[in-house]
């Protein structure tokens, strides 16, 4: 918050407006959150090649009529998945999938909506601190990107393929989380807090590497995802009866393994989970032995649980062979996790800014 903002408005007033906005990105992570799961339950159902066209506005509608379902229909049955996989599908079936491609894409269009219109007005009121408004904004842009790689991913499959390119899936899913853990670090630079002590830079740099190494593990889950991987090799702790399988690298060149090859996916994602469960225990020590703040020890816990939990969720969907419950489940998890470890490198960071409460007084240094 600026000194002259401050020194217009009563702080109480200032706290207010803080907390709208707020809870109004709060809103937002909420619904990336339920995209996420929506876009896992899409893929689960294979449903996402359904609708072969992308029109963002146009498409807010889905068919009214049956003639229109029959157009929609004839439009899929022109795709590799039809014709390869379900071939013979009758028009009650297709309208299944329809709709949950068709719900992940207005649930889009819906976040697109909640955070269009009130940051219009917040803007317009002088809600939103001036230094604030690009950065938010810029949530918005890349909520437009997330979209069009989204068609890109569905794109990938219309032509040659019966599925869609595990590389632009992978991409579709991190850079949603991305946008989530963007919107999470803006919304608790609007929170009002009490003076917080100063980690040192071991702590805050393992809170950062724990937020990156999260959004690498969801990048390397998206690949499974892709590829399948997870139906196959379903046993836990040893991989097709060794613990370091043989054949991570059959494929030539080496470097594609990690791309295609089903075995060295699974297995890269399995040895992703164990590093991110050293880090955040690693981190949870160092917080426990030198951490000034005990809210700082509580934080990191709390990661330290979050990540076994999310760990114990994929070992359970791997050896039941991927239900949806289950996966949807992991999927979901994978962004409470995020958004945790998100949190706890943020306000981590407020701390080493010095920053502090303006209630009741004025404020020192501005949420970024």
């Amino acid at each position: 918050m600026t000194a002259v903002r401050a020194s217009v408005y009563p702080a109480s007033r200032l706290a207010r407006a803080d907390r709208s906005v707020r809870i109004w990105l709060w809103t937002i992570a909420l619904f990336v959150v339920a995209m996420v799961i929506v876009g896992g339950a899409t893929r689960l159902t294979e449903s996402g090649l359904s609708i072969t066209e992308w029109k963002p506005v146009m498409g807010t509608i889905p068919p009214l009529s049956e003639a229109d379902w029959l157009v929609e229909f004839e439009k899929y049955r022109q795709i590799p998945e039809y014709q390869q996989i379900n071939k013979g599908m009758s028009l009650s079936e297709f309208k299944t999938i329809y709709f949950w491609e068709y719900g992940h894409r207005l649930l889009g269009r819906l976040i697109g909506f909640v955070f269009l219109v009130p940051f219009v007005w917040f803007l317009a009121r002088g809600v939103i601190r001036r230094e604030m408004a690009g950065r938010i904004g810029l949530l918005f842009v890349l909520g437009g990107i997330q979209g069009a790689i989204g068609w890109w991913m569905v794109a990938s499959g219309l032509t040659e393929r019966t599925d869609v390119s595990q590389y632009r899936l992978a991409v579709h899913l991190t850079f949603a989380c991305i946008i989530l853990a963007a919107t999470v670090w803006i919304a608790e630079g609007f929170r009002w807090r009490k003076p917080t002590l100063a980690e040192s830079g071991t702590i805050t740099g393992l809170a950062k590497a724990t937020v990156a190494l999260v959004l690498v593990q969801i990048f390397l889950g998206g690949l499974v995802a892709g590829l399948n991987a997870g139906f196959v090799y379903n046993t836990w702790p040893l991989m097709d009866g060794e613990i370091v399988p043989s054949g991570l690298l059959f494929q030539s060149p080496w470097w594609i393994n990690f791309f295609e090859n089903h075995l060295t996916v699974q297995f890269v994602h399995r040895v992703g989970a164990y590093a991110l469960f050293a880090l955040a225990l690693v981190q949870l020590l160092a917080c426990y032995r030198g951490a000034l703040d005990p809210a700082t020890v509580r934080r990191a816990a709390v990661v330290f649980g979050l990540t076994v939990l999310q760990a114990a969720i994929g070992i359970l969907t791997l050896i039941h062979v991927v239900p949806i419950s289950l996966a949807l489940l992991h999927q979901g998890m994978a962004a409470v996790l995020l958004i945790a470890a998100v949190i706890h490198a943020r306000r981590i960071a407020d701390g080493r800014r010095g920053w502090i409460a303006a209630g009741g007084g004025s404020a020192v240094g501005a949420p970024a």
